[in-house]
């Protein structure tokens, strides 16, 4: 950017380039404002270039490089089979750069201008930004989203790691610990044992503990299959250059130590004091339900504003400042922000499956013809309903679950009814019939399983 070409004042100004801030601003564009975002690093933020798609990109590596060397019930036969780390960072690094650029061309496209700089707040209308130039605006939204939370005794350095890192590695470690038992430290460990390092992680009381129990023994199961070694109820105590000590006493290896304990909210360093713009207990910003902040001018969106910290969250709040902002009347008022963890099996929820008058009914996998076909039948559906039969919640566990619960999102976002899913015709054979057989046995009728002469039994 050349010095001088801001100007004195945009329509709105977004301070972060992640998927919440640059959907906002091209949002904002379209809508005829004259918008400027600021991002430090790279476009696209930490979903493309760090996490999300990253992870979900080795990930499927990992899953060929696992699939063929266990193939031979299928009559493949590979004989020896290698991995070329290289080539793997190699991909991992061209998809991130690809869509990086993509965000760069779809905003410059909507006339949205993209300044690399860190931003401060000077006032409630302006920014001082570290080109050494300042940018006063109408409105701001703030898109900073979030960073690695730290653990005392175990800096960053050479071999202990964030999950940023982790997915960054140009070499496969022999073996790696893992601090912390949520689902990035599931996928992280998953992905790393199908490409053959000694993994171990390291949880405080148990894996993905607020998760449903039936959904995650299935997990466990798998991950003690892969080798993973799950120390349960401890903490780590110390460590060395290619070791961890626990506080129950054991001590494991661990070339690297990946520390996954959570996130925090990135807010420290943005000048919220010289704004009116609050901050609840945890250092997340206070939002209502239009993403404006307690200051009239300034809007905040995605992690910065408390859980659940994921993208897509982000993108619809990015949408809605936007409109916001331009003067439209819109509003955060989604019921469901659907979560998927990409286990093996995978795991996805949309909605709730507990709670006063909700009744949930359980499908297995093991009836999908497609599940049979493809020796994936570990898992199940759960559909929850009211009295009226209205759909309140799903849960997946099954491959292709973050495809389908798009389905159960849509149809509890438009109170669709267990008919409205199971007389509507889903392809054969796909995993996305355990929907609809869901439902089916939810209204009593199921076809492809047989729970008996009675109605099948509510769970939960």
């Amino acid at each position: 950017m050349v010095m001088g070409s801001l100007p004195e004042q945009v329509d709105l100004a977004v301070i972060g380039g992640g998927v919440g801030g640059y959907v906002a601003a091209i949002r904002a564009a379209q809508l005829g404002m004259n918008v400027s975002i600021v991002e430090k690093e790279k476009m696209g933020g930490h979903c493309l270039n760090y996490a999300c798609i990253p992870s979900k990109t080795l990930i499927h590596i990992a899953d060929m490089f696992y699939a063929v060397q266990h193939a031979q019930q299928f009559g493949i036969n590979a004989g020896s089979v290698s991995i070329d780390a290289q080539k793997m960072y190699d991909w991992r690094m061209q998809v991130s750069k690809k869509l990086e650029s993509g965000v760069e061309f779809l905003c410059r496209s909507n006339g949205v201008e993209v300044i690399k700089a860190e931003a401060t707040f000077i006032s409630s209308n302006a920014l001082q930004l570290t080109n050494g130039t300042s940018l006063e605006f109408k409105k701001a939204i703030i898109a900073t989203g979030s960073h690695p939370s730290l653990l005392n005794g175990f800096a960053f350095g050479t071999n202990i790691i964030d999950y940023k890192q982790a997915l960054m590695l140009k070499e496969i470690p022999k073996s790696m610990s893992i601090i912390g038992a949520a689902y990035v430290a599931v996928e992280i460990g998953t992905l790393y044992a199908k490409l053959g390092t000694k993994v171990s992680i390291i949880a405080r009381s148990d894996v993905l503990s607020k998760f449903d129990p039936e959904a995650v023994a299935l997990v466990k199961k798998r991950m003690q299959e892969l080798g993973i070694k799950v120390y349960t109820n401890t903490t780590p105590a110390s460590h060395t250059d290619n070791s961890i000590a626990l506080s129950s006493g054991e001590t494991i290896p661990a070339d690297k130590i990946v520390v996954a304990i959570g996130l925090s909210p990135t807010t420290s360093l943005l000048g919220l004091e010289n704004t009116k713009v609050k901050l609840d207990p945890k250092g997340f910003i206070e939002v209502d339900h239009a993403m404006k902040t307690a200051d009239d001018n300034i809007l905040a969106i995605g992690d910065v504003v408390g859980e659940p910290l994921l993208a897509h969250k982000a993108i619809r709040q990015g949408v809605v400042a936007a409109e916001v902002a331009s003067g439209q009347n819109s509003s955060y008022d989604n019921i469901v922000v659907p979560a998927v963890i990409f286990s093996d099996p995978e795991i996805a929820i949309a909605g709730k499956l507990e709670g006063e008058g909700i009744t949930v009914t359980k499908f297995p996998l093991t009836a999908i013809g497609r599940g049979i076909a493809l020796d994936r039948t570990n898992g199940f559906a759960k559909i929850a309903y009211d009295e009226s039969g209205i759909v309140k919640g799903v849960e997946l566990v099954s491959e292709d679950a973050n495809a389908m619960i798009a389905e159960a999102a849509l149809a509890i976002e438009m109170g669709a009814t267990l008919e409205d899913i199971a007389d509507t015709i889903h392809p054969h054979p796909t995993f996305s019939e355990l929907m609809q057989e869901a439902s089916e046995a939810a209204l009593g009728r199921p076809i492809h399983f047989f729970y008996g002469k009675k109605k099948p039994e509510a769970v939960g």
